[in-house]
């Protein structure tokens, strides 16, 4: 069953990329690099008014998932009890999520396919390298199990 909800977890996340990128690559220019944002600003494909606002909206749509989800699939659905059993219920569920975003999403979609190319920015190409790489490394293996236990945390907290 948690395999199925870390399933869950990655399609959520797939879908927001595909919507967020149904009319080209520019529409999640958030996630790229600072000067690949300047460039498709100094092209005039978007403004810093719109990825902001991009940015926001992404952001929620992709972190209440996140907190959301995994407590009510492993104590709601799986009826975890304890806080040690729901946060190894709820870092497996993250944790699928975060290794499709580096492995799938990151390493192959964005790396290797011509989806998330973004015209005359070729020359900034990889578009995820060097401190963001590492960055979203140290977030999916250390901040995912931070996160299982805050929730956790607060799980067992409603419960007292």
């Amino acid at each position: 069953m948690l395999i199925i909800e870390g399933l869950v977890m990655c399609f959520i996340l797939l879908l927001i990329c595909v919507i967020g990128i149904a009319n080209g690559p520019v529409g999640l220019v958030i996630f790229y690099e600072q000067e690949v944002k300047d460039r498709v600003i100094e092209l005039g494909l978007t403004t810093k008014e719109k990825i902001r606002k991009t940015q926001i909206i992404t952001m929620i749509a992709l972190m209440v998932p996140q907190l959301v989800l995994p407590p009510v699939m492993a104590y709601g659905i799986n009826g975890a009890e304890g806080f040690w059993n729901g946060f190894i219920q709820m870092l497996i569920i993250l944790m699928t999520g975060g290794l499709f975003d580096r492995l799938f999403i990151d390493w192959w979609w964005v790396g290797h396919t011509k989806a998330w190319v973004i015209p005359s920015t070729e020359d900034l190409m990889p578009y995820i390298y060097g401190k963001t790489l590492v960055k979203k490394w140290l977030g999916t293996m250390i901040g995912l199990p931070v996160l299982a236990a805050i929730l956790a945390g607060v799980m067992q907290i409603g419960n007292i």
